[in-house]
């Protein structure tokens, strides 16, 4: 429910709040720890070889996967959604490429190339970056299997729709039909010449990534979206306030 007047927190002395916020501590180093755990699983998870050879669109012409990583080890690939037949990317993650920034620096540090990769040709590509000031590389898929192959175009007349690992139910098709783009991101890995894909994530796996929503956690009144507690603190549905950061009315 959608409302103006927000539920404010329950207002104590300080040391009622000290015993509140000692006992929120222990839960957040346990979610800490498990967290941390997670990621060794993550770390462990097996991997496959890529086999196919995808050929992308860039700024400097055609290039390979193996090309994407620019001599680095490790390759991330943010699936950002914008349709060939779009003139702006998605809201979201145009959100999400904001919190990347222009220090690319520090994954470099670490063996590791960050690049945007998209179904819409690169000349809409490269004006749109332009325009949102973005420094990712960011590399076209159109024409080829890459985006059907890691489900973030989905499309029953190439492939069964699955996102998130799961079968979509029922046949009709989303506003502004088929093709629908999805939101992901997958994590490569180089062995020599060899590729290997070694995870990939969607939906609100996300979460991690917009930093914005981050800061917004340690916030009394959080994100204000409907899906939060408790109820009386929301401004709409998930991500219904997001705009573009050169449409905020200023």
């Amino acid at each position: 429910m959608t409302t103006n007047t927000l539920a404010l927190p329950q207002v104590v002395s300080r040391a009622e709040w000290l015993v509140a916020r000692k006992a929120l501590l222990t839960k957040e180093k346990e979610f800490t720890r498990a967290r941390d755990a997670l990621n060794v699983e993550r770390r462990r998870l097996p991997m496959v070889e890529i086999e196919k050879d995808y050929v992308f669109d860039g700024p400097d012409g055609k290039a390979s996967l193996l090309d994407l990583f620019d001599g680095r080890r490790q390759l991330l690939v943010h699936h950002f959604m914008f349709d060939p037949s779009w003139d702006e990317g998605c809201p979201t993650c145009s959100f999400t490429a904001d919190h990347i920034g222009d220090r690319l620096q520090h994954l470099h540090a670490r063996g590791t190339s960050l690049v945007a990769v998209s179904r819409a040709p690169i000349e809409k590509l490269e004006a749109y970056k332009g325009r949102m000031g973005w420094k990712t590389p960011w590399y076209s898929s159109y024409g080829s299997d890459f985006n059907y192959d890691f489900h973030v175009t989905l499309d029953p007349a190439v492939a069964p729709v699955e996102y998130n690992y799961a079968l979509l139910p029922g046949s009709g098709a989303p506003p502004g039909g088929w093709p629908h783009e999805g939101f992901g991101v997958s994590a490569f890995l180089r062995d020599g010449d060899r590729v290997f894909h070694t995870y990939s994530m969607y939906a609100r796996g996300g979460d991690v990534l917009m930093g914005t929503y981050n800061w917004l956690d340690l916030t009394a009144l959080g994100r204000r979206e409907d899906w939060e507690q408790p109820v009386g603190r929301s401004d709409g549905p998930a991500m219904s306030w997001l705009r573009r950061h050169d449409r905020y009315d200023r």
